[in-house]
């Protein structure tokens, strides 16, 4: 099955993986930019240099109406992945929050205004597994994370305000558009050029030597191209409207992952990957100076494991080894000049 399928946020690092894999299996597709002059060459020649009749590219924003009706026209599916992200936290939590909502509330709109008949978010695992005091728990698709737990900073706050909209929207508004949410743990793998996600900021971090002890920290992990094709599943499967799909894999610390970086990778691309844990009262006295550091000092000590079998069984989807994803991720920084070792 393919049709006509707007990609929002193309140049991202899922999106454009979504794009990749969208075109392979036939599909034809609209995607928004931020502006077309930075954008489109260099976005099309990630992607092999499609004709424009294979995917044509629009100007569209998450806070304003233009561009969208026209980036919408003939579709018949959305697959809504922009959002916004930063690698540090913002000073108002609104700058996350507004665009966030109302770009996914805008999409929606105008989706629904265009006929489209399946409609795939890509949320997040911060809007499943946070906002809880537990230091070990495991979550699936039934969990929402608490947006008035203290320890809840913006971006998790954005992601789990903007999917319950989406879906509240749906609810009233949707009749009959199917709407699937996909909820991806921390996206690694592959990067495309050195304009980087900040999901990999981590990884780079750990290498250049930015984080010289690794701090009680960790995450489940996918990889990028398994997320872009769980996305894939979610457009082509029928009967998947209200579904909610987890997109992770095991957990990892922070010093584990530092571990395997110098277990795969050579010697002189490692000299200044961790080697010893960072104790927790040195992150505090971070915190005191780090605002960033601030935000995540709550993340001390916890083990959030996801339940993604789900997943599995109703699309049968599949995940590569995690490690794989964490060396190539490594591999690709270094070789586009991201980090220098």
């Amino acid at each position: 099955m393919a049709g006509t399928v707007l990609v929002t946020g193309g140049t991202g690092y899922i999106a454009g993986e979504l794009i990749r894999q969208l075109l392979a299996k036939g599909w034809t597709v609209h995607a928004t930019v931020r502006s077309k002059a930075k954008s489109e060459d260099r976005l099309r020649a990630r992607l092999g240099n499609p004709g424009p009749d294979r995917l044509m590219i629009f100007e569209a924003e998450l806070m304003s109406d233009e561009g969208w009706a026209e980036a919408t026209a003939g579709c018949t599916h959305v697959a809504h992945v922009a959002s916004p992200i930063a690698a540090s936290t913002p000073k108002d939590e609104n700058e996350m929050i507004v665009p966030a909502r109302e770009g996914t509330l805008r999409a929606l709109r105008f989706a629904k205004e265009a006929g489209v008949g399946r409609f795939v978010q890509t949320s997040s695992m911060a809007a499943v597994a946070y906002g809880r005091s537990e230091k070990e728990y495991t979550v699936d698709e039934s969990n929402w994370t608490d947006v008035t737990h203290p320890d809840v900073y913006p971006y998790v706050k954005s992601k789990t305000i903007s999917e319950r909209a989406a879906r509240d929207w749906v609810a009233e508004h949707g009749d009959g558009m199917e709407f699937v949410s996909v909820n991806p743990a921390m996206v690694l793998g592959p990067v495309d050029d050195p304009d980087f996600s900040p999901s990999v900021e981590a990884i780079k971090q750990l290498l250049d030597g930015s984080i010289p002890m690794a701090p009680d920290l960790g995450f489940a992990i996918v990889d990028t191209r398994d997320v872009a094709d769980l996305h894939v599943r979610c457009l082509e499967e029928p009967g998947l409207a209200g579904e909610r799909f987890l997109a992770a894999g095991k957990f990892y610390k922070m010093m584990e992952i530092a571990t395997i970086l110098r277990r795969d990778l050579p010697a002189e691309h490692t000299r200044k990957v961790p080697r010893r844990p960072m104790p927790n009262w040195m992150v505090s006295v971070l915190a005191l100076f780090n605002e960033g550091v601030r935000s995540i000092k709550a993340e001390l000590g916890k083990t959030r494991n996801v339940d993604a079998s789900h997943a599995k069984q109703r699309l049968g989807w599949q995940t590569r080894n995690e490690e794989e994803s964490i060396v190539d991720c490594a591999k690709s920084l270094i070789a586009h000049g991201v980090v220098k070792v």
